[in-house]
């Protein structure tokens, strides 16, 4: 490489140049294979993201005053988002993302794109995402199960939630349903309770799979009511509840919006629900808590990106998701859902993730769930 006589013009030149053909290169990737980081491959198969590399670089050179995102990011976004849902289709994940995607392609201008990346209770979609290139054409949809309760039962959790990942902001508080099987006799929580210590078999507990919010909540109520049920965890919210429609399970505490359009069908029916007081999200349902006094237990979701987003596409998707959350037919579809919009910047949907990690913590060691 020539180096010119201020001694860095020349590595900005080949820096800027090499970013324009990564830049290129993703795109094709994200067509292809969108797993796959931006990467240099060296002899043996080693590997580094092209660019970091380039931050690395103009560091060196004296330039790291300079922003390599800096022009893409004041014309951000000029393609196609990619939203990374850690979970599977049909979970209130995957419903409430779509609900609150499909708004923020009208309001940006540019095609939200969704990637159902299910698997390991989140924790798969959400590695993928922290290797993601940090420029904003991917977002992670982050909810309390896959941030905050999956991590915590792996002993090498391959992503920190705070450490790894910028917040962009919160967009809805997710309280769990009690829903039964249409076969059980039970149509409230003490009938459901004087059913479970009966000791009639089969009484499964659905799940969206280990280490997922309805596993945890669901171990917390056993734990709390005293009685026993065989916990059979599926791969995600969708297969969870459709057991429950076949007969294979027999209940769940599960997220509402995983449940809702069901018990709307009358396919399942709900008998309670998480949250600390009676809410007009569930007209004549009443909270578990009336049954089990302190019963308190809800979880929430945002959105996230790869740590060292620039602050001016985060604050564009900030806003973004701020302004959807206010259309009408948003509104009308949580509330179906049974999902309260909360919106939160990043500082404050920090707060609430860190507060997340010490009460999950505390909750799985109470319920004694093991990491693996």
């Amino acid at each position: 490489m020539a180096i010119s006589s201020n001694g860095t013009t020349d590595m900005a030149t080949f820096c800027f140049t090499l970013l324009y053909y990564d830049n290129t290169i993703i795109q094709k990737m994200q067509n292809g294979n969108a797993d796959s980081p931006k990467q240099f491959i060296y002899p043996g198969g080693a590997t580094m993201n092209i660019t970091r590399v380039l931050a690395t670089l103009l560091a060196a050179s004296g330039l790291g005053g300079l922003s390599i995102n800096a022009q893409a990011a004041d014309a951000y976004p000029s393609r196609p988002i990619r939203v990374i849902i850690p979970n599977g289709p049909a979970s209130s994940v995957d419903t409430l993302t779509r609900i609150v995607g499909n708004q923020m392609t009208q309001v940006i201008g540019q095609q939200i794109v969704m990637d159902n990346r299910g698997g390991a209770s989140g924790v798969i979609g959400m590695e993928i995402a922290k290797l993601a290139n940090p420029d904003g054409y991917t977002v992670i949809t982050t909810t309390s199960a896959a941030s905050t309760i999956s991590p915590l039962l792996l002993k090498n959790p391959p992503f920190h939630p705070l450490n790894d990942f910028d917040m962009v902001g919160q967009f809805a508080v997710t309280l769990n349903v009690l829903v039964v099987a249409n076969a059980l006799p039970v149509k409230t929580v003490p009938e459901f309770i004087a059913y479970a210590k009966s000791g009639r078999k089969p009484f499964n507990m659905a799940s969206a799979g280990v280490g997922s919010q309805s596993h945890l909540a669901g171990a917390y109520f056993v734990q709390e009511t005293k009685i026993e049920s065989l916990h059979v965890p599926y791969k995600g919210g969708g297969p969870s509840t459709a057991s429950l429609v076949a007969g294979e399970s027999q209940w769940s505490l599960i997220p509402a919006p995983a449940a809702m359009r069901h018990v709307s069908a009358k396919r399942v029916r709900a008998i309670g629900h998480s949250l600390s007081k009676r809410t007009d999200l569930l007209p004549g349902i009443a909270p578990i808590a009336e049954t089990l006094p302190g019963f308190d237990y809800t979880g929430w979701m945002g959105f996230s990106v790869p740590r060292g987003t620039p602050k001016t596409v985060i604050d564009k998707l900030g806003s973004t998701v701020a302004k959807a959350m206010t259309a009408p037919e948003v509104k009308k579809a949580m509330a179906f859902e049974a999902t309260e919009i909360v919106v939160l910047g990043p500082a404050d949907f920090r707060k609430v993730v860190a507060d997340s990690m010490v009460k999950n913590a505390r909750l799985i060691k109470t319920v004694g769930l093991k990491s693996n």
